[in-house]
């Protein structure tokens, strides 16, 4: 085709003109987290440093299938979809509460994820009260038998208290989760990682978690899935009304970046974990992206509701969404700066 010709200009340049007036943007609805610079690259294709390592997998994309659900109905289809996700795109993937697996395999089907997500990284996931139970009952080799059935690569310890506390069902923690996590680290050859579920962990709990050789730390922030105000929409209206106050306390995505910022350097030779998956909060690309450069450490980002929307259906919708994500995160590697601070 000739340099001059132009098939779709007539139509592109009305579409100019009817649409001008609808596009346009005030001051007030600036992005202003990023520099965008036009000038200093070519339109990309991938995204900026990937291939890369990550809990000794190789990731193409920084981006974690935080984990959800299992056991119910929908369970099969929804982990299915995001595995084979997962395997096309090159993510990690964090399965919902294994819980049901310790004593049975009537749910295996709905996490038996390894023959969908091919050699990404897959863990599985376990409470911390689930934790605690195991280890004072000596029976820590479930947790081994539980990473054998799923092929996975190691454990999520979720760390729920305040859910646990709020739920009708919920189970007491006997021993500070710190200590049944340094059992499991200093007492089991697995692979841990460690997350909340909604409200995130403040300084003294991630320097605490720091100090322990768990292979990632996720967030679980403020801004994401609250299940503490779940169980409360969940259970009863006095307790509610009573209690809801205690699910708006925690640390967003924002406060923890600056806390790890600040207490790295500041602990120097006593950190012992170097990874991080920043969830909660995260609504898509821009977020992710932003989180990640802000972090001055090997971290990636996790979304768990922007994926279960799309992975109730057909593969096809979830796919398109995810690829969506990914060029997204090509162009804004390619062109945006976070500002400083």
């Amino acid at each position: 085709m000739k340099l001059t010709e132009d098939p779709t200009a007539s139509s592109r340049k009305k579409d100019h003109i009817d649409l001008a007036f609808q596009s346009r943007l005030t001051a007030a609805q600036l992005d202003t987290r990023f520099s965008y610079e036009p000038l200093l690259a070519a339109h990309p294709d991938g995204i900026a440093g990937y291939p890369k390592g990550f809990l000794d997998k190789q990731i193409k994309a920084p981006i974690w299938v935080s984990s959800m659900t299992g056991g119910t109905q929908m369970a099969r289809i929804i982990n299915t979809n995001l595995a084979k996700a997962c395997a096309e795109f090159g993510l990690g993937m964090g399965l919902g509460s294994c819980r049901s697996l310790l004593d049975g395999d009537d749910t295996l089907d709905d996490f038996n994820m390894r023959p969908h997500i091919g050699t990404q990284p897959l863990y599985a996931n376990l409470g911390i009260a689930q934790v605690e139970q195991l280890i004072a009952s000596a029976q820590t080799d479930k947790i081994l038998n539980l990473l054998e059935k799923l092929s996975a690569d190691g454990l999520i310890i979720h760390v729920n208290p305040l859910q646990e506390w709020l739920q009708e069902e919920g189970d007491q923690i006997k021993v500070s989760p710190i200590e049944t996590i340094a059992h499991i680290v200093r007492e089991m050859d697995i692979s841990v990682i460690v997350k909340e579920v909604g409200q995130g962990f403040g300084r003294e709990s991630l320097r605490a978690l720091l100090k322990l050789p768990v292979d990632a730390i996720e967030f679980a922030a403020m801004g994401g899935t609250n299940f503490s105000m779940l169980e409360m929409i969940r259970g009863d209206e006095m307790k509610k009304d009573a209690f809801e106050c205690m699910a708006h306390l925690g640390h967003d995505a924002s406060d923890m970046i600056s806390t790890i910022n600040e207490l790295i350097p500041e602990m120097a030779h006593e950190v012992n974990c170097h990874n991080f998956i920043i969830s909660g909060g995260i609504s898509g690309f821009l977020d992710g992206y932003h989180a990640i450069q802000s972090l001055h450490h090997n971290a990636i980002y996790g979304q768990a509701s922007a994926f279960l929307k799309h992975a109730q259906g057909s593969y096809e919708e979830l796919q398109s969404y995810v690829k969506l994500q990914i060029e997204g995160l090509e162009f804004s590697s390619a062109y945006l700066r976070v500002k400083e601070s």
